[in-house]
């Protein structure tokens, strides 16, 4: 199965308590942090929403 690097690039100060949830359900509380996720459509819809905030690329 294919995998997805997220890095959080911009800070969670100042956007919405339900784009602060979905950072947090991927992992990444601050600016800097590095996750791998599984590439799947839940996955993809959490980039989707908070796409602006984050780096992604393929693990």
């Amino acid at each position: 199965m294919a995998e997805i690097k997220i890095k959080l690039a911009k800070s969670l100060i100042g956007t919405k308590k339900d784009q602060i949830a979905t950072a947090n359900s991927l992992g990444l509380r601050k600016i800097g942090d590095v996750t791998v996720q599984p590439d799947n459509a839940q996955t993809r819809g959490k980039i989707h929403k908070i796409g602006f905030l984050l780096e992604v690329t393929e693990a």
